[in-house]
Parts: structure tokens; C-alpha cells; sequence
């Protein structure tokens, strides 16, 4: 799992949220565009010691590498220690990273560095509870696109950090053909997907190619032409089970469509390959997380 902050999307967001808090990013010359409580209350030259920890249970780390950025891009003379790489549980306490450095620089880096955190943490915490809940199927969790614009690739990584994988991540990197493109193309006549699909191969032959069907009817029709994947979306788990026989061999099927943790063995003993989960970006919430001293 490479580190988020090698790309320069996300050097980039980084640098966007800073600007929210500190207009002159990188100064702290003693300007209310900076931290104006700070330089009203902190001696310029008092240093401390300073940690950040998970309040609550079963946190799962995300984005201790972007905390880290976030302190070193206010202030570069910070040290940053990370105890628990993204990816480790942690008790409630438990410290995630030890910082030190000018006590004015950490205070206006803490809330970037936690906004950050704090929900990355809680989708890799809800992407681990999701592969933890169909492990025993070898069933692989999806993310979908269903992000926060402008924080994709945070959220993706935070995924992979909970355990899960990332599907596409943009409209560039795979032919999915969902409903409304279906409605497009020929009138979306379900006998005809295979056309759709071969057509779609015909455009961009290095891409793979998936297919959404919603009937057992479409799931055959697609498959004369082999796409690489189709997601049976929206189907009881009967239908599915069917579909996984008949598509076996021949693509992988996801299972889409408001699949909820208490619903994931069910769906995951049907036998297809992957689940697709727009909640583990869109509404996986906050972990609480806290950046308290250890020592001023």
C-alpha cells in the first residue's frame, strides 16, 4: 500500500485545507492571517510535545502519514513520530503519532491534521468491519466513486487501509455500463448487451469491461460477449446465486445496491467475487480523535 501523500492530488488538497485556516501558508509571521490566537496567547518561542490518540473503540488508522504532512507543511522543523500505521487497530488512548516542535506551528496544524484523520479513520474502521464480516468467503469489499469531491484519493487509500480495494477511480480507468447508459444505447434493450458490451471493447480495447444487469435475463445476454465483470445490482440473493453459477468461468460479479453490514454474509455466501459499498465514502462518518500535550 503505497503512501497517500505521494500523489499530487493530494499534496495539492493538503495544501487547499491549510489555506482555510492559514491564508499564508508556511509563515506564521505575526499576522492575524495566521493563527491569531496563538500568536495573541503562545510565546513565539515555547516548544511542546504532543500526541494524537482514538477516544473510541475499534478505531482502524487512516491518514497518519497526512497528519504528518499536514504539521511538516506549517512547519517543517516539526519531528513527527508515527507509532500505528494506517492500517493498525488501536486501543481507545492508544497513541497514533507523537509530534514535537514550536507550540505555535503544532496549534495550527492540529485541526487540518485531525479533519483529515477523523473520517479517513472511520472508513477504514467501517471498511475492516465489512471485510471481517465475509472473510470466510474470500469475498473482496469495493469501494464505489460515491466520494467527497476534491478528497477522493484520501478516501480510496483509507479504504485499502481497512482491508478493502479500490474499484475504478475515475471515469477514465474502466467501461461500467450502468442503467442510464443502457437507456442510451439502443433503447437499452436487455437482449442486446452483448452488443453494448463489444462495442464498448471496439472503443477501448485496453479496458476492462463491466456491465450492470438487474435481471437474470440481462446477466445472460451480457455474457455472450465476456465482459469482465457484471454487477447484479439491487437483487435478492436467489437471482445472484444464479447469476454467480452462470457467470462462472467466465467474469467475476459484484453485488451492488445498498448493502448493509448485517446483510453482507448473506449476500457474500451467494459466491460472487466482490461487494460494492458507497457507504464505506459517503457515509462512514468521524472517528473521534483528540491532539492533546504531553509535555509544554
Amino acid at each position: 500500500m503505497k503512501d497517500v501523500m505521494n500523489s499530487p492530488r493530494a499534496k495539492s488538497a493538503v495544501r487547499l485545507a491549510l489555506n482555510e485556516d492559514l491564508v499564508s501558508v508556511g509563515s506564521m509571521r505575526s499576522s492575524p492571517r495566521c493563527d491569531a490566537t496563538s500568536i495573541a496567547l503562545v510565546n513565539p518561542k515555547a516548544e511542546a510535545v504532543g500526541e494524537i490518540f482514538a477516544k473510541g473503540t475499534g478505531c482502524v488508522v487512516a491518514g497518519a502519514t497526512v497528519a504528518r504532512a499536514v504539521l511538516k507543511m506549517v512547519d517543517p522543523k516539526i519531528s513527527v513520530k508515527i507509532l500505528k500505521p494506517d492500517g493498525t487497530a488501536v486501543k481507545p488512548g492508544e497513541p497514533i503519532l507523537e509530534f514535537k516542535g514550536k507550540a505555535r506551528s503544532i496549534l495550527a496544524a492540529e485541526r487540518t491534521a485531525l479533519n483529515f484523520m477523523q473520517r479517513m479513520c472511520a472508513t477504514a474502521t467501517l471498511t475492516r468491519k465489512f471485510v471481517e464480516a465475509v472473510k470466510r468467503y474470500g469475498t473482496i469489499i469495493l469501494d464505489t466513486r460515491k466520494t467527497t469531491p476534491g478528497l477522493r484519493v484520501f478516501e480510496k487509500y483509507a479504504v485499502l487501509c481497512g482491508g478493502g480495494e479500490n474499484h475504478r477511480m475515475g471515469l477514465y480507468d474502466r467501461v461500467l455500463m450502468k442503467d442510464n447508459h443502457r437507456r442510451l444505447w439502443r433503447g437499452g434493450d436487455p437482449d442486446e448487451l452483448d452488443q453494448a458490451v463489444l462495442a464498448a471493447r471496439k472503443a477501448f480495447p485496453r479496458l476492462a469491461v463491466e456491465v450492470e444487469v438487474e435481471s437474470l435475463r440481462e446477466c445472460e445476454s451480457a455474457l455472450k460477449a465476456k465482459p469482465e465483470w457484471i454487477m447484479l445490482d439491487n437483487m435478492s440473493c436467489a437471482d445472484m446465486k444464479k447469476c454467480v453459477k452462470m457467470c462462472k468461468g467466465i467474469s467475476k460479479t459484484e453485488a451492488s445496491g445498498g448493502i448493509t453490514l448485517d446483510r453482507a454474509k448473506e449476500v457474500a455466501a451467494t459466491g460472487v467475487t466482490a461487494i460494492s459499498l458507497g457507504c464505506l465514502t459517503h457515509s462512514a462518518g468521524s472517528i473521534d480523535l483528540s491532539l492533546e500535550w504531553r509535555t509544554v
